[in-house]
Order: structure tokens, then C-alpha cells, then sequence
């Protein structure tokens, strides 16, 4: 009898998963479910709220649960972005990841020589559509110079409160857009960490995933997520105290956790480049000395076997 071939794990099923936007609660059997069931999507992700409201919780965990061979399907593309540069940036983390897009009413399949090509020619609209504000801009500011006005917002240079209230939320309102964009990138390897692990810890795992971070800037992220309900309020507790000797077995597990693909011998590299000393002496890590510290990371009960 001929023995079974052993199924290679990169041609499995792509698995289809659908994400649609409704305008309000009354659209429960909106049509777009129909669609995204029609074109074989496995699971649907259903989010209420307005195309202009920043606030996508239902997308923002989606994006974040995507694993590569994934294929996240919309109806439109208006149902996913707010704007083409928004478009551009989602799809562009999800190709980073493996994870395919396709829009069922636009010629948008990025598993597709074609829908790449489309593709490309919304990037370059975009960035034809950046450089012509770009140029208005400098032209109005010509424009006023010539008629003796000052270039600006002249309630900001008079001082006005209401003008600088105004800028403040426009601010306020572009850092959470930021964040809301950013966060399928960053904020999973957050939930896995806090609060057992330091806010240092998950910044040092962050940021050897290239990310660039402060504990500071972190927190302020996550609190602000917190405050608009996009993350658990659990991720801002204060993690256990342990001794300073703990501090190893601490980053450990928490590079562990943040990949659990990695060898023994790719976690003592990693420590090796972020300058961290061995225990037990030595100048480099060896895989011994990783695996007992994940031992004892078993034992304290930071990780599960």
C-alpha cells in the first residue's frame, strides 16, 4: 500500500473572510452579507457606524486576527476605507503579512496580476491627488503673500480659544486615525504580553518586530484605545512585581509568546542583539540557558506549555 503523501501546509484552502459596514443598527440583513456569503466566505465580521466615523472596532480586531493565506473580502471598497490613502495603508500591512484582499464590485484582487495592477493605478491616483493639494497650497499661500496677508490660521496667531481648541481635536482626531490604521500591527502582540509582562518588555518585543516605540508613547496609545473602547481596560493593570533577578525570565516569555515559532537558538540571538548579559556567565547565549529560563517562566506560570 502506497504510502499516504504528507500535505503541504502552504496549499491549504485559502480561508475567505468577509467584512461588511452598515450604516445603522436597523441594517441587520443588509445585502452586503448576502454578497460575502455568495462568494464563499467562511466567517463575516459585521461593524454599525458611519463612513466617516473613525471608530472601527470590529475592524480593527479583525485586521488583527488575519493569518497569512487569509483572503479579507468586501462588498465595496467604500465599506473597508474612508479614503484611498487609508485603502492603500491597510492593504499594504495585510500583503506584508501574507494576508490577501479582494473587493467583489471593483477589479481589487491582490492575489491577482490584474488586481495588482489596479492597484498600483489607485496608488498613483493618490499620490497624483497628495501632490495637486500640495500644490494649491503653496499657490494660496503665494496668492495671500502678494495681497499682504499672512500665510496661516490667523485665529491661531491672534490666539483665539476657539481656534486652538480647534486645531487641538483636528490633532486629536488624526492620532487616533493613526492609531486605528496601526493597530492591527502592534496591538495583538500587546494583548499577549500585558499585563503579565512589563511595559518595557513589550516594547523591547515590539520593537524587534521594527516597530519603534517608547514606553511612554505605548501607554499612551493603549490608554487612548481604551478610552474609545477599541482595547480591554485589563492591558493598562499593573503587571506582577518580581524580583530584579526575574527580569530574564521576564523577556523571555515574552519573546516566546510574541512568536512561538522561534527556536531556542533564534531567541538567545535575539538576545545577543539586544545586549542582554547571560545568567550564568559567558558572553553569548546559549540554548540551554534559554530553555531554563523558560522553565522556570513555566513554572511562575507566565507561559503555558
Amino acid at each position: 500500500m502506497a504510502k499516504p503523501q504528507p500535505v503541504n501546509p502552504h496549499l491549504r484552502p485559502k480561508r475567505l473572510i468577509g467584512y461588511a459596514r452598515v450604516s445603522t443598527d436597523d441594517q441587520v440583513h443588509d445585502a452586503q452579507i448576502d454578497e460575502l456569503r455568495a462568494a464563499g466566505c467562511d466567517r463575516i465580521y459585521q461593524e454599525h457606524g458611519s463612513g466617516a466615523s473613525r471608530a472601527r472596532p470590529v475592524l480593527t480586531r479583525l485586521l488583527g486576527e488575519l493569518t497569512t493565506g487569509d483572503v479579507l473580502v468586501v462588498v465595496r471598497l467604500d465599506r473597508l476605507a474612508r479614503s484611498v490613502s487609508h485603502l492603500l495603508s491597510v492593504i499594504e500591512d495585510l500583503e506584508e503579512r501574507g494576508v490577501h484582499f479582494r473587493s467583489i464590485r471593483d477589479p481589487i484582487d491582490t492575489s491577482t496580476p490584474q488586481g495588482m495592477f489596479s492597484l498600483q493605478v489607485l496608488g498613483a491616483v493618490a499620490q497624483l491627488e497628495r501632490a495637486l493639494i500640495a500644490e494649491r497650497t503653496k499657490a494660496g499661500i503665494k496668492a495671500a503673500k502678494a495681497r499682504g496677508k499672512l500665510p496661516g490660521n490667523p485665529g491661531l496667531r491672534e490666539r483665539r480659544p476657539q481656534a486652538i481648541k480647534a486645531v487641538s481635536q483636528a490633532r486629536e482626531k488624526r492620532y487616533l486615525d493613526e492609531l486605528i490604521v496601526s493597530a492591527q500591527t502592534w496591538l495583538p502582540v500587546v494583548r499577549q504580553l500585558r499585563p503579565q509582562h512589563s511595559w518595557d518588555n513589550v516594547v523591547r518585543v515590539l520593537n524587534r518586530r521594527g516597530h519603534d516605540w517608547t514606553v511612554e508613547r505605548l501607554r499612551r496609545a493603549v490608554r487612548r484605545l481604551v478610552r474609545e473602547k477599541l482595547a480591554e481596560n485589563e492591558l493598562l493593570g499593573r503587571s506582577p512585581r518580581r524580583a530584579p533577578e526575574d527580569h530574564l525570565m521576564k523577556l523571555v516569555a515574552a519573546i516566546a509568546i510574541a512568536d512561538p515559532d522561534l527556536s531556542l537558538r533564534d531567541i538567545a540571538a535575539q538576545l545577543d542583539q539586544m545586549g542582554e548579559r547571560p545568567a550564568r556567565g559567558g558572553k553569548k547565549w546559549q540554548p540551554s540557558s534559554v530553555r531554563h529560563l523558560l522553565n522556570e517562566a513555566h513554572r511562575f506560570g507566565l507561559i503555558r506549555r
